[in-house]
């Protein structure tokens, strides 16, 4: 037969009290406050296993910490599913949530173009491809294609 939170919360202060010497007030706050963890942990395991909340506690409720608009900053992006702040939200760490950076992209409203990643790490980046210049292949690609096009762009 399973043990009520009281009889565990007697075990835990118990055990405790073996190893140190406690007044009978520190047994009885010990005991009050052991309860009232026991049955907090009691009420997650209960909100878990109706799918309230997911097993990190994080509620599963689309309710993220900050506002899409306000997840990439200078420095860092902060996961709208976790709210974890990053330099980059890898293929990997989108995985873990179950989506692809086109799902994310798509389910927080942000462009497709949007790169996931910090503002200052996407600047750099963008100076680093600039100073390298366009590859021959890449350069004869988009010539040729604004010879298909007459010369519109698309």
């Amino acid at each position: 037969m399973a043990k009520t939170l009281v009889e565990m919360a007697a075990e835990i202060v118990q055990s405790r009290c073996a190893g140190q010497n406690m007044s009978t007030d520190e047994v009885t706050a010990a005991l009050q406050a052991t309860y009232k963890a026991l049955q907090a942990l009691q009420i997650n395991e209960a909100q878990v296993a109706q799918g309230a909340i997911s097993p990190e506690g994080i509620a599963s409720e689309e309710s993220p910490k900050v506002s899409p608009e306000k997840s990439i900053q200078k420095n860092k992006i902060i996961c709208l599913e976790c709210g974890q702040e990053f330099k980059m939200l890898s293929p990997k760490h989108l995985r873990s949530h179950e989506l692809t950076g086109r799902t994310y992209r798509e389910k927080w409203g942000f462009s497709l173009r949007q790169p996931l990643c910090a503002k200052a790490l996407s600047d750099r980046r963008k100076k680093a491809g600039k100073e390298r210049g366009l590859p021959a292949n890449l350069q004869k690609a988009i010539e040729n294609r604004k010879k298909k096009n007459g010369g519109k762009k698309k």
